[in-house]
């Protein structure tokens, strides 16, 4: 697929591949490197500046936000929201260095348009060392290699939390009621594991991954952000009720868990890939900077008042996503189902990014004639590599916090800072802008490094304390 393709469809462009540090001006640019005549890409068609918001929660609010209540137990009724906050300034923070870096690199080659890929190339470009300047193009490399584990993870994340959505609602089948005020223990119906109902959606999800229509994707796009607003509606609604007293959570927690937090939470907070296709599309791209600001500040309101609402209403008893917290009644067993719903759909828009990464080099190595069938058979071997991922690693909590140490926190905390240090180094920097971007790049490595090993203990030797988010609710 041509960057051209990506660039003028309604998609978070995660991965164009035309811009070299070798490419040559466009036509018709005069004027272009001044800041001051600058425009992005799209000018006259492109998106306006409350689309443009729209794009950015949407890219910011999924699944991670429902699981940000247990981030919280991990860390504690204090230093969680404290932590989330921080992070949530940090993210920003970075999100602004990257779209910064790209715009001077704009500007320096009289180029239009920039991805996170070419950026670091480009910084790397840049930088003294010959080393680097030489190994270059292994920055897009790298970046590319990051998004695609980002978004086959967040696949995996979706299997999952499909897979223990829909098991709970049909073993409460039997207990639900139109009742949802009384409080009750509902024993729930055996029913198959988890991985068998993961294999059971398996061939729908395939199917799904066929669509390769953006314009087509991007109605089922709709219809999923539609059925998650009100899903989420319908769970504020009920968290903010009966809560009880907070005074035996505790401020922090074991440090041991923090990890897991800091996974969690990075995982929720990676948007920052659909930052500069998104800031491209505008009409008005100088609007970008306030839309960014304003647009995370609600994402980040939004996360800590449900992480902190939802460990305050279910306390110890909180799971690994929100909605498993939900009662046994047909209002909540829908909300349930209508979520599921927004996440089934919301795979194909996140698959489609690395199948556009993978794909089209493979298939351009056979002859036209067999094109097809390799691009399926490519499509169903990636969705089968999810599936399996998400049954050897059956617990939503851990494969988010996996996804979020190895790859979120290389493209939203380690890489961005990096950049913005690479981009400007030989152009002179204040000391203390360097040691800012070294302390957040060493907190994300850090993050990356204990946050993974800790997932992975945790997967090898689950805690004892670790709740079956399957077994039997209590409400």
């Amino acid at each position: 697929m041509s960057t051209r393709r990506l660039r003028s469809e309604d998609y978070n462009d995660y991965s164009s591949t035309d811009v070299t540090p070798e490419g040559s001006p466009p036509e018709g640019m005069n004027g272009f490197a001044h800041p001051e005549s600058y425009q992005r890409f799209g000018e006259t068609n492109g998106t306006t500046w409350y689309q443009t918001l729209i794009h950015l929660l949407k890219g910011n609010i999924g699944t991670g936000l429902l699981g940000l209540p247990l981030a919280v137990k991990n860390a504690g009724i204090l230093l969680g929201p404290l932590s989330l906050l921080v992070m949530g300034v940090v993210a920003v923070h970075c999100m602004g260095i990257l779209v910064k870096c790209a715009h001077h690199f704009c500007n320096r080659f009289q180029k239009q348009f920039l991805d996170y890929g070419g950026a670091v190339m480009y910084g790397l470009e840049a930088t003294p060392s010959a080393c680097l300047r030489t190994h270059a193009i292994w920055g897009r490399h790298i970046v590319g290699l990051f998004l695609i584990i980002t978004q086959l993870g967040f696949c995996c994340v979706y299997f999952v939390f499909l897979a223990d959505n829909l098991k709970q609602v049909v073993s409460a089948a039997n207990g639900t009621t139109n009742d949802c005020s009384s409080n009750r223990t509902v024993v729930m119906t055996p029913t198959m594991d988890s991985r068998l109902y993961m294999l059971s959606l398996l061939p729908f999800v395939v199917l799904l991954t066929f669509i390769q229509n953006l314009k087509v994707l991007s109605i089922f796009s709709m219809l999923a952000n539609v059925a998650m607003l009100v899903s989420l509606v319908v769970i504020y609604q009920y968290i903010v009720r009966d809560i009880p007293d907070p005074r035996n959570l505790p401020l922090a927690a074991a440090w041991k868990t923090y990890p897991l937090f800091f996974g969690t939470a990075i995982f929720a907070f990676e948007g920052i890939g659909v930052v500069l296709p998104l800031e491209n599309k505008m009409k008005n791209p100088r609007q970008f900077p306030v839309i960014l600001y304003v647009g995370m500040t609600i994402v980040t309101i939004l996360y800590i008042s449900l992480s902190v609402l939802g460990y305050l209403r279910f306390g110890s008893d909180i799971q690994a996503s929100i909605t498993l917290n939900l009662p046994n009644c047909w209002l909540y067993q829908a909300v349930k189902l209508l979520f599921s719903f927004g996440i089934f759909f919301t795979y194909a828009v996140q698959f489609y990014v690395p199948a556009e990464i993978i794909i089209p080099p493979l298939v351009a190595r056979v002859s036209e004639r067999w094109g097809w069938l390799v691009n399926l058979l490519l499509r169903v071997a990636l969705v089968c590599v999810t599936c399996v991922l998400a049954i050897l690693i059956p617990r939503l909590d851990l494969v988010i916090s996996l996804v979020g140490s190895i790859s979120s926190s290389a493209l939203a905390l380690i890489f961005p800072p990096l950049l913005e240090i690479a981009t400007y180094y030989s152009e002179g920097m204040h000391p203390l802008v360097i040691a800012k971007d070294i302390a957040i790049s060493l907190f994300g490595f850090v993050g990356f490094v204990v946050g993974t090993y800790e997932a992975l203990v945790e997967l090898v030797a689950p805690a004892a304390t670790v709740v079956n988010a399957t077994s039997v609710l209590v409400q």
